[in-house]
């Protein structure tokens, strides 16, 4: 048998670094969460509640299909209706990852008479998100966020 007495200080003392791996492991999660928080979506979002049917509606009645793909080191972005390719104004468009605000980049297209493409070179393979705004002709904005696969 061993001469190991547990006394009321080793107790004190397992309890102490418990408690001090636990409260460190919080902290690093914590630090980690602020740290990849991409940011909100909306400030308020009851305010933007009041209008989303509306605005939901008029986007719709647009008839657009929108489509976004990657083809190499472009993003090519389809509008069509019934009448073909349609080509409104885009207002934002924002290219990043869904939890990262890091890697986000702000991509420049240039129609081709089908559909626009950016060049988007150096994006890793994985999930990507394009946030869209666009505006119609008659001044109806379009919005979608896209959820795309990158394989390089």
């Amino acid at each position: 048998m061993s001469d190991f007495t547990l006394t009321g200080r080793h107790v004190a003392m397992i309890f102490g670094g418990a408690f001090t791996v636990i409260i460190g492991v919080n902290i690093a999660l914590a630090v980690n969460a602020v740290k990849t928080f991409p940011g909100l979506e909306t400030k308020n979002s009851y305010v933007a509640s009041q209008s989303f049917e509306a605005d939901r509606a008029a986007q719709e009645a647009l008839g657009w299909q929108v489509s976004s793909d990657f083809d190499g080191d472009f993003l090519v972005l389809r509008f069509d209706s019934d009448a073909g390719p349609v080509q409104p104004v885009i207002t934002r468009a924002v290219l990043g990852r869904a939890t990262v605000a890091s890697e986000d980049r702000e991509p420049v297209f240039a129609w081709d008479g089908a559909a626009y493409v950016a060049h988007v070179p150096g994006l890793d393979r994985g999930k990507w998100d394009l946030r869209l705004e666009a505006q119609a002709e008659d001044g109806t904005m379009f919005r979608r966020r896209f959820e795309m696969e990158h394989r390089p």
